[in-house]
């Protein structure tokens, strides 16, 4: 059971790894995108109608997948006043607690992300725009990043379980 719980969260912090790391490099596509926008629309005098939206679709794939990543790094926004106080072992212990309320609540997410999904590929949605892009893609792209969140907060509990015992989870 110990070997099966050490490799889901080598895995699972592996895939978080690498497509953080892509996601964080594809804030310079939407900068070209945006720069193609501000060419066209200013120097060519030809405004091109889907570069505000693809660039606003890269964002949000942006904070989906970067969701993950920040938090296998510790890198996301916590309230400090009384954590910052507590030893090692006590913050482990809060962090087991919070992060069943992380899993309701990204279950809760979940379920809706899968109707919305089911709703947009069952009605082919569309936004409603002069370029008029299918929202299926996005809403696919919401469902995998919830999805690697839900993982990426089960493996991160694994490492507060141990951290709360006193021990280092590499040496388990």
């Amino acid at each position: 059971m110990l070997k099966a719980v050490k490799l889901y969260v080598k895995y699972v912090d592996w895939i978080c790894l690498k497509l953080g790391r892509i996601a964080m490099y594809s804030i310079f596509l939407m900068i070209g995108v945006l720069m193609l926008d501000a060419v066209t629309r200013n120097i060519i005098h030809y405004p091109l109608s889907w570069c505000v939206e693809m660039a606003q679709f890269l964002i949000t794939g942006y904070y989906f997948v970067g969701g993950p990543y920040s938090m296998q790094l510790g890198e996301h926004v916590r309230m400090d006043l009384i954590y910052e106080h507590l030893s090692v072992k006590n913050r482990a212990r809060v962090d087991v607690v919070t992060s069943f309320f992380l899993l309701f609540y990204l279950g809760i997410l979940l379920r809706g992300a899968l109707s919305s999904t089911a709703y947009a590929i069952k009605y082919n949605e569309h936004k409603f725009s002069m370029w008029n892009p299918s929202m299926v893609p996005i809403k696919v792209l919401m469902v995998c990043a919830i999805i690697l969140m839900l993982l990426q907060t089960i493996s991160i509990l694994f490492k507060d379980i141990a951290k709360a015992k006193g021990k280092n989870f590499n040496e388990l």
